[in-house]
């Protein structure tokens, strides 16, 4: 058995590859109403000559480059009885009509209706019986430019990963489109063997038996690092909402920072429920460099900006609802386990939890304590995340994880538990240049990830190109006004732009647009979901 490179690598025997524990916890987790794939939507500038065939240029782009990425070709394949986790084998074809399909927008093809279509493909899950992936090329938009959307499963890839696939599909030069354009293609033929069932069973076995008595063997240092890790956080948690009032005890590293410095429990917002099938989306773009100006006015970092605009939003938004709790909110926020230079296409996270300090209505006092919980979390993350395991037997996995999966959805859980956060908020780092796909130069990578019970929102931003790309996904029926809680996340902006250059002796940035407070929204009714497509 080999062991690819990097943590949680995937580790193989032969043609069968084996994902990890946290992979297969995004199968098992996954239902009709929470399908567990991460997406992105953009925005391309045509080619020269126009984007007149572009998907099918598109597939004749992939077949060329299946190779640079397993996730292109291989696919799930069962464990009998469903005893373990099912393994990775190379498909022997990939269908490319399948995975790159062709849409057009009604007229008059606003982004608005594109976010609208994104949601609903959002909300379908990827095909088991083939690699995990699928591509829309979306014409019809209003100012000719062309849409794109991506989907990969998280048991694939994980954020960090997801960044080494995309320079995998597209280029940091404008590369000419094959010739012709569009010629066809439909099925490429790989040079995988999908093994037998008895094939995968025997090499499921072996690997199982392996995981057992290496899990068993580090088990004994794996409990000595938690121990360490979470051992000064002990006995010293502070009450709920308690964190940053004027001598409060605070926790200092370990778990206690990890829980965010609030305790246990989220407080209950409409977020914070049993989500439906149906997904809103919008998005939001910010300039990198207005973004990075206001960090270094409270030298702050660029994801402590981010988090006090969402909390500045969140708050808004509950205000207008009269749903704001008293204590703060708190984010779930991925954390990567991922070493540098590690590309696997795997899932390498895990989950810290950040204050949004929404009980603080002032910008830059809100800013300034998220700034300094963040500093407390990163000291914590340096014991913690070598304690963090990422691989764990998986015998009897699949049926325990299902059935709490199950019981969670089915039974309505989340309406009933308090929660452990309220939204999850992500940020990513993207490339840093323009990218393009078949001479089109992408203009924005907003990325599109997952809502689940209990936090029916997830805020993912990705810095590109001198962007800062916000992606909102929801439960269309907890926020039907997704687009409203993104005009309230750039307003939240200007709030921090205004008060920080007010509150700095630094001068404002001459390229930051001007900024302006908002007063907070109006009460309103929620709209009607429209049918998704």
């Amino acid at each position: 058995m080999q062991q690819d490179p990097g943590r949680g690598g995937l580790a193989t025997e032969g043609a069968v590859g084996f994902m990890n524990g946290l992979d297969a916890l995004f199968l098992y987790l996954e239902s009709p109403e929470t399908p567990m794939h991460v997406g992105s939507m953009h925005v391309f500038e045509p080619p020269a000559g126009g984007g007149e065939g572009f998907a099918a240029a598109v597939r004749a782009h992939l077949a060329a480059r299946l190779d640079r990425a397993d996730v292109f070709t291989r696919k799930l394949a069962p464990m009998p009885l469903g005893i373990a986790n099912p393994a990775w084998v190379r498909a022997a074809e990939v269908e490319l009509e399948h995975h790159v399909r062709r849409m057009r927008l009604p007229a008059p093809g606003t982004l608005a209706q594109f976010h609208d279509l994104v949601g609903s493909l959002h909300a379908r899950p990827l095909d088991r019986s083939r690699p995990l992936w699928e591509m829309v090329v979306v014409e019809g938009l209003q100012d000719g430019r062309i849409g794109f959307y991506a989907k990969v499963h998280h048991a694939g890839l994980d954020g960090q990963a997801g960044v080494a696939l995309a320079q995998a599909v597209y280029d940091v030069v404008a590369r000419a489109a094959p010739a012709p354009l569009g010629a066809p293609v439909s099925t490429v033929a790989t040079s995988g063997h999908e093994p037998g069932a008895a094939r995968v069973a025997a090499a499921g076995a072996r690997h199982n038996a392996a995981q057992l008595l290496g899990f068993g063997a580090r088990l004994p240092a794996l409990l000595r690092s938690v121990a360490q890790a979470v051992g000064p956080a002990l006995g010293r948690q502070p009450a709920a909402g308690a964190a940053g009032a004027a001598g409060a005890p605070e926790a200092t590293g370990g778990a206690g920072a990890l829980l965010g410095g609030e305790g246990l429990l989220a407080p209950r917002t409409a977020l914070n429920a049993s989500i439906s099938r149906r997904r809103a989306f919008a998005t939001l773009s910010v300039p990198l460099a207005r973004a990075r100006a206001i960090a270094h006015r409270h030298e702050a970092s660029l994801n402590d900006v981010v988090l006090a605009a969402c909390g500045g939003a969140l708050r808004e938004w509950l205000l207008a609802r009269d749903d704001l709790p008293a204590e703060s909110l708190l984010a779930a926020m991925p954390v990567s386990l991922r070493r540098p230079g590690d590309t696997t296409s795997n899932t390498q996270a895990m989950m810290a939890r950040m204050t949004l300090a929404t009980d603080i209505a002032d910008p830059v006092e809100r800013l300034r304590r998220i700034r300094d919980a963040s500093g407390r979390i990163k000291g914590a993350l340096r014991d913690v995340k070598s304690a963090v395991p990422t691989e764990f037997p998986s015998l009897g996995l699949p049926w325990l994880g299902n059935a709490l999966a199950a019981l969670w959805g089915r039974g309505r859980l989340a309406n009933r538990l308090p929660p452990l956060a309220n939204v999850i908020v992500s940020n990513v780092p993207g490339p840093a240049v323009p990218l393009y796909l078949l001479g089109a130069r992408m203009l924005h990578y907003w990325p599109v990830s997952i809502p689940y019970h209990g936090v029916a929102l997830n805020v993912t931003v990705q810095s590109y190109a001198g962007s800062l790309d916000f992606g909102l996904i929801a439960c269309r029926r907890a926020v039907p006004d997704v687009d409203a809680l993104a005009t309230l996340l750039a307003r939240a902006f200007d709030a921090l732009d205004a008060d920080a250059a007010r509150a700095s002796d630094a001068r404002p940035p001459s390229d930051a647009p001007p900024a302006t407070t908002a007063p907070a929204p109006r009460r309103r009714r929620a709209a009607a979901p429209k049918a998704d497509r």
